[in-house]
Order: C-alpha cells, then sequence, then structure tokens
C-alpha cells in the first residue's frame, strides 16, 4: 500500500495532482473528528428534548456541507471573506415552510461554526482543536443538563373568564388555569384584554413532566386549512 501511495503520489492527470495522500489523510482524520463533535450535540443534547427528525437531518447535513466547503476552500484565499459570507447567508436564510425556533436557530448557529472552526483551523495543532470542541460540548451538556436548569415550559391560552384576570384575584386565577388544563401553573401573565368578547390572552408558564419540548406551546390561533395541509 506504501508503494502504491509513493508511486501515484506527486502524479498528474491533465495537470492537476492525482493524490495527496497527506491531504486526503488529514481531510478524513479531520471530518471524523468534526462528526463525532457535532454528532454527539446533535444525538444526544438535542434530539431527546425536540424528537425532531427533520432538524436533526438538516443539522447533520449542513455540519457536512459546512466543513467540505471551507475545507477544500481553504488554500484559496478566501478564509476571512467566505466564512463571512457563510454566517451571511444563514442570517439572511428563510425557511419558508414554519418559522424557525429559537432553539434551533441557535443549534444551527453552533454547528456550522464547529463546521467552520475544524474546517479552517489547519495550523491549530490537534491538542487545541480537541480543546475548542471539548468546550462546545460541555457548555451545550451543562445547558441542557435539568440538573444546572430547570425548564418551564409557557403557552399562550385565550381566557374567557376575565373577571379573575385583576391582581387582587391572582390566586383564583392560577387556580381555575390549573384545574382546566391539568397542568402545574406557576404563574400567569396578562396580554391583550378584549372586553367587548370578554376574553384575555394569558401567558401561562408551567412544569412539564416530558423532557421534550413542545413546539405548539407558541400557537395563539387555530391553523387554517391550507396550513394543515
Amino acid at each position: 500500500m506504501e508503494d502504491f501511495f509513493d508511486t501515484v503520489n506527486g502524479a498528474q492527470l491533465l495537470g492537476v495532482e492525482l493524490i495527496d495522500a497527506v491531504g486526503l489523510w488529514q481531510m478524513l482524520l479531520r471530518y471524523v473528528f468534526n462528526f463525532v463533535v457535532t454528532g454527539t450535540i446533535i444525538h444526544f443534547f438535542y434530539y431527546p428534548k425536540s424528537r425532531r427528525r427533520d432538524y436533526y437531518f438538516t443539522f447533520t447535513m449542513i455540519a457536512l456541507s459546512v466543513f467540505f466547503i471551507i475545507f477544500l476552500l481553504g488554500g484559496v484565499k478566501l478564509k476571512v471573506g467566505f466564512v463571512l459570507g457563510v454566517f451571511a447567508i444563514f442570517g439572511i436564510i428563510r425557511y419558508r415552510t414554519e418559522s424557525v425556533p429559537i432553539r434551533e436557530m441557535t443549534y444551527l448557529f453552533t454547528i456550522t461554526a464547529i463546521a467552520v472552526i475544524n474546517g479552517l483551523s489547519v495550523q491549530m495543532s490537534y491538542v487545541e482543536l480537541l480543546v475548542v470542541n471539548l468546550i462546545f460540548v460541555l457548555v451545550a451538556w451543562g445547558l441542557e443538563s435539568e440538573k444546572w436548569l430547570k425548564h418551564v415550559s409557557c403557552k399562550w391560552v385565550l381566557y374567557d373568564n376575565i373577571q379573575l384576570i385583576t391582581p387582587d384575584r391572582y390566586g383564583e386565577l392560577l387556580q381555575d388555569i390549573s384545574l382546566r388544563t391539568g397542568l402545574k401553573v406557576q404563574r400567569i401573565e396578562v396580554g391583550h384584554i378584549d372586553f367587548l368578547r370578554d376574553s384575555a390572552m394569558l401567558k401561562v408558564y408551567y412544569e412539564s413532566a416530558s423532557r421534550e419540548a413542545n413546539t405548539a406551546d407558541n400557537i395563539t390561533k387555530f391553523p387554517s386549512d391550507n396550513e394543515r395541509l
């Protein structure tokens, strides 16, 4: 095998180097390292709470795409400008199917940043690269761990009993919402009030027994027939 690489290494085809064994192994090694780090964050930190296979696919493919784009164009004099361009693209991108929640956007930015770092850090030692990626993993683990931070879910509720929204009847409001929803309500914020329809929009904060994120919590109206399809 070594004789084979020694033979083809440096050979050219139509003016292009046929194979660069050192560059090939460096690329594969760095990609495997990038895949392990981003895969750990996606599979063990993001997915257990969201259970969104579509975003799982999106994050994995973006990590793969950005890494190879950055790594393969690293030799071209586009490093700083290209990296800024990549972040600008993700800054103005808008998914047409649905609004992307802030948690998913944060993971998207994090995965992109890790792929950019691993793709551009050719001059960085492997120990420094390992430390940087380890910091990303540890911070993500710490923020997602329920040992350090307790998640409080919230949802919008269109409420019909506006007699209870006054500050002096806040305790009765908490009890009524808890009984009618079956949730462990912690606090309530009163939003828009419509006296003509005897209704008010409440933001209800509650303790959820499930570790999974509820993507329907921020829905404030029933979807139309076209949106359901």
